[in-house]
């Protein structure tokens, strides 16, 4: 899995934007312009940071060595992934679907109904 992959998956949910505002190798991906995921271009292995419901998140670090305290974000609500290999794909676009989920649910109704 790369970050082309991730990238593709991520712009794929309604009303997506992405942008690099931090630095130039963070890809930044909002929804309502409110960060779901951050995708580090040029980590190897690749990491992303999702948001995640608090007690989940606990959960997922438990279950995953690959699966830590959001870098740089509040450790309560975010996890830091570095896909080397041991999580399987299917789990990474539920964590994905997670995050852009919670994230937009934040959203006023107004934002969220005009989401295409």
């Amino acid at each position: 899995m790369n970050t082309e992959t991730l990238r593709d998956y991520c712009i794929t949910k309604p009303g997506v934007t992405e942008s690099f505002p931090f630095d130039t190798v963070t890809l930044v991906f909002k929804v309502g312009n409110k960060i779901f995921a951050l995708l580090d271009t040029e980590s190897r292995p690749t990491t992303i940071n999702l948001k995640c419901d608090p007690e989940r998140a606990v959960q997922l670090r438990e279950m995953f060595s690959a699966v830590l305290p959001g870098y740089h974000m509040n450790k309560a609500h975010w996890n830091t992934v570095t896909l080397d290999g041991s999580v399987r794909w299917q789990d990474i676009r539920e964590w994905i679907d997670h995050s852009y989920e919670l994230v937009k649910k934040g959203l006023s109704k107004a934002v969220r109904e005009g989401l295409i």
